[in-house]
């Protein structure tokens, strides 16, 4: 990754009082330009009952902004702000720059990106422009330009999203290659540079001159690819930076600058992004109706979600929030979340009564200070018809409308204690980008069905941990490793478990700064694929797990694939996928393997370094087997949580509000009643009921209750 800039701030705005004043801001997008018929009075009236603070317009539409090369028809937006003001609706403008018209494609061909082919992407779909082209970027600046001045002191606009789910392609236009080899001419300064540090003398791809590399198309040079990887993000943050400041230049005071990211795009580094933004904005979809079970099925059926969707259960759901906080570790907007139906029209699984609320309540536990619903109403045309807004095509209020309606009143009544909110973190989770760029290129482990590789493992990693340490009652935290300071001590003393999965490409100072953070007091969990391979996808040729070998207290010569779960001993569950032979120098075993031939190896290590521990998973677990770890972790590590004796479909999330009151979020996701016993006193955040510790709080299937624990209560009122 880019090394971090300092974020940028909007005049007058920060990520903690975006919403006005001291709200939640909950709402949708609205496309008043698309609906069948005029009913832009009725849609707002609809809107205010419900609650509904906040609408996102105009991003998709830039043919209608301006119809013909040069000719601008900005006004039909007018009455849309002019209404949402009159009824205390704040409005986010996004720029269209994201979905191109037809005259720009037929009159500018150059601007179309190009796939891997060299072939032009072709038109009728969205980010189909190479974006990096003089051409694109005056028409751009032009028409955002125009859209900015004429609205940016209107009193309904408090935010701009500039472009729309940027990094969706990787450009291979000729100019955008010719500029990824000059940015290799100055990162490694000359060929014979590259040639060592990608490894070219392999099948004779040594080059002796600037002008003989090859394009990516036919790229099998693991270190090429990853090159091509951060070229192709930084490209993209780039866009988004530039058209921001453009913005910038003319937005109204306290106005804020975002876009909407949809996390895992390909070209796409999702920190360095938000470091050119006001505030973090993202998409956060997942699986309704038993797919947010708690906890989730051993193995969930692939019917009830999209295929794009890979996991069910509740704790999906609060990965994709751990994953948006941690951009730049403050609140967020969710700029998209789904009402009904997610996206294509053979899934159509709307939440189970209940669910919606429960949704919203978990994005806010864990630092949304804004839930938008992609959409408001069900479009009547498009690619995305049956993808299901807040009223579906009959345009008339049904269950989900009623449920947001009831949710948007419990926001307005919790007010301003929810804003600023600090989710609570037992540990926190090293999210690499890079070892996810480079597992993509030589996946060390097969799908399961067919022994096709797996391209998604690094997520699958992450994932399955971030599961496991929810499925024990822990809350993480996601940090990049431009988020771990310099300062191992201060990192062991905020973070005292850190959870480090598949990091397989780390330069030597990250991997030394690990050591030390354990050698201060830190718990450090490592993964297989630990520290394998340096800054530029070359495995180290060393003793794995190489600079921490003697932390680790093991090493190995050798691993293998498992093509079927070998269940283990000494943890409940099952080794999944892969296998470290790992051999113990002075680490204490785990899990044992149970298996003829693996059985001479331990799954899991442990071994006290320092002052801290450094646990090694030498396999990757299924659910049963990650949960173990993490109790194990926990008692091993954290002080006893008080709110640990619940039902098993309960949650109990926290967070730190701005005032320093601590609130507790209680869900039961299933469809039985569960009877919770309060370890403290705490009150009803929305009811007001005082509840004394001890006493004994019945959820309803499908319920939440938001709680505020009265000692802290207590001590606010004393200050």
């Amino acid at each position: 990754m880019n090394a971090p800039q300092q974020p940028h701030q909007a005049k007058n705005v920060n990520a903690t009082n975006i919403n006005s004043p001291g709200r939640i801001l909950f709402g949708a997008a609205y496309y008043a330009e698309y609906q069948p018929y005029e009913r832009l009075t009725t849609d707002l009236d609809l809107m205010k009952q419900a609650g509904f603070s906040l609408i996102r317009v105009g991003e998709s539409v830039w043919s209608t902004w301006e119809p013909e090369d040069g000719r601008f028809d900005l006004d039909w937006l007018q009455p849309v702000l002019d209404e949402a003001h009159a009824r205390d609706i704040s409005v986010i403008v996004g720029t269209p720059t994201y979905a191109v018209p037809p005259w720009l494609r037929h009159k500018y061909p150059e601007t179309a990106a190009h796939w891997k082919s060299g072939q032009p992407v072709p038109y009728g779909g969205r980010q189909d422009a190479d974006f990096t082209h003089p051409a694109f970027r005056h028409l751009s600046e032009r028409v955002v330009r125009k859209i900015v001045a004429r609205y940016a002191h209107h009193p309904a606009v408090i935010g701009w999203q500039v472009d729309n789910e940027p990094g969706i392609h990787l450009l291979h236009n000729p100019a955008v290659f010719q500029g990824f080899v000059d940015h290799l001419r100055t990162t490694y300064k000359d060929v014979e540079t590259l040639n060592d540090r990608w490894g070219l003398t392999y099948w004779s791809h040594r080059i002796a001159d600037w002008s003989q590399l090859w394009t990516p198309d036919g790229n099998s040079t693991p270190s090429y690819d990853l090159a091509w990887r951060r070229y192709q993000a930084r490209l993209t943050s780039d866009f988004i930076g530039w058209q921001a400041d453009i913005v910038r230049e003319l937005a109204a005071p306290g106005q804020f600058v975002t876009t909407c990211i949809d996390m895992g795009r390909s070209a796409l580094d999702e920190v360095a992004l938000g470091q050119r933004l006001d505030v973090t904005a993202t998409n956060i979809y997942f699986p309704m109706q038993d797919g947010m079970r708690h906890p989730a099925p051993t193995n969930p059926p692939s019917a009830g979600r999209p295929w794009w969707l890979p996991w069910s259960g509740a704790w999906a759901l609060y990965l994709k929030s751990d994953l948006s906080y941690g951009i730049r570790r403050e609140p967020f907007l969710v700029t998209e979340t789904h009402a009904q139906s997610i996206g294509e029209s053979h899934v159509n699984y709307p939440a189970y009564d209940g669910q919606w609320r429960q949704a919203v309540w978990a994005m806010v536990a864990r630092g949304a200070a804004a839930v938008e619903y992609w959409h408001w109403h069900t479009l009547h045309f498009g690619h995305e018809t049956y993808w299901g807004g807040v009223l579906g095509h009959s345009l008339e209020p049904g269950r989900c409308y009623e449920e947001l309606s009831r949710t948007g009143a419990e926001l307005q009544q919790a007010g301003d204690v929810l804003a600023g909110l600090e989710p609570d973190a037992d540990v926190a989770i090293l999210y690499s980008l890079e070892s996810k760029w480079a597992l993509e290129f030589q996946p060390p482990i097969a799908t399961g069905n067919g022994g096709d590789p797996d391209r998604g493992t690094y997520d699958r990693v992450v994932a399955t941990l971030h599961q496991g340490l929810f499925h024990a009652g822990l809350q993480a935290a996601v940090l990049s490793p431009e988020q771990l300071g310099t300062d191992p001590a201060a990192l062991a003393a905020r973070w005292p478990v850190l959870v480090v999965p598949a990091l397989y490409v780390a330069g030597d100072e990250l991997l030394e700064l690990l050591e030390q953070y354990a050698h201060h007091g830190g718990h450090l969990l490592l993964t297989f694929r630990f520290g394998y391979a340096d800054h530029d996808a070359r495995p180290r040729p060393q003793v794995m797990p190489g600079i921490l070998r003697e932390a680790v207290g093991a090493h190995y010569l050798e691993y293998t694939n498992l093509a079927e779960p070998v269940p283990v001993r000494g943890f409940d569950g099952h080794a999944t996928a892969w296998a470290d032979a790992l051999v113990p120098d002075t680490a204490t075993p785990l899990a044992w393997y149970e298996h003829p031939h693996a059985g001479r190896w331990p799954a899991v290590v442990t071994n006290e370094h320092g002052a801290g521990r450094v646990t090694y998973l030498g396999t990757l677990p299924d659910a049963a087997l990650a949960r173990e770890l993490a109790r194990w972790v926990a008692r091993t590590t954290l002080p006893e949580d008080p709110w640990g004796a619940i039902p098993g479909s309960v949650t109990v999330t926290g967070a730190r509000a701005a005032d320093g009151r601590r609130l507790r979020f209680v869900t039961n996701w299933s469809w039985e009643t569960a009877p919770v016993r309060l370890p403290v006193a705490a009150m009803d955040l929305l009811s007001g009921e005082t509840l004394d510790a001890g006493s004994e709080l019945s959820l309803s299937p499908w319920d939440v209750r938001v709680l505020i624990e009265r000692d802290t209560e207590r001590q606010e009122e004393r200050r």
